[in-house]
């Protein structure tokens, strides 16, 4: 892949502060039961598990999925040759721009038009976003929408434009 990117853009999970809250807040949990059970001795609840399911738990709920948050993100890059969405770790698509028909900043409703946020789609629409209501939408050839969310919607949709518009020039 070349290194050659008119537009970059990285956006973390970990820098909504919200998603922080919702996913910190209940890992708080085992981290609380495992310093009690395991750390002081002392068991926990009227029917405590055992220590083996204790410490699972603490590792899969109190250390794995917050590290997952802090570690997931997606990357937006613009090449001469394609828009490439890649959300870690599920998702790498690129679109060719020969594929491109329109191509249009927008404000959306990251809830009522998609249901939240993240990988979302149904019905030809689908969106990749982080946070935030502004992003760029990307008509398809076959019709379909395409809707990136970004911090930067008019810096996307310029260099979406550009090597849509004009890809011999680049």
């Amino acid at each position: 892949m070349t290194g050659h990117y008119l537009f970059r853009e990285v956006q973390r999970w970990r820098d909504v502060w919200w998603v922080m809250v919702l996913v910190f807040g209940p890992a708080a949990l085992p981290w609380w039961i495992f310093f009690m059970q395991i750390v002081r001795g002392v068991p926990v609840g009227n029917n405590p598990g055992s220590d083996l399911l204790v410490v699972l738990i603490w590792i899969i709920f109190g250390i794995g999925f917050p590290a997952f948050f802090l570690w997931l993100h997606m990357v937006v890059e613009i090449v001469p040759e394609a828009v490439i969405v890649r959300y870690w770790p599920f998702i790498n698509r690129r679109i060719a721009i020969n594929q491109i028909m329109r191509v249009e900043a927008r404000i959306y409703r990251p809830l009522a038009d998609f249901g939240g946020w993240g990988i979302r789609g149904w019905n030809g629409r689908v969106a990749y976003n982080v946070s935030g209501e502004t992003g760029v939408e990307i008509t398809l050839r076959d019709g379909r929408l395409v809707l990136i969310g970004t911090q930067k919607a008019a810096e996307l949709a310029g260099a979406i434009y550009k090597i849509w518009s004009n890809p011999r020039n680049l």
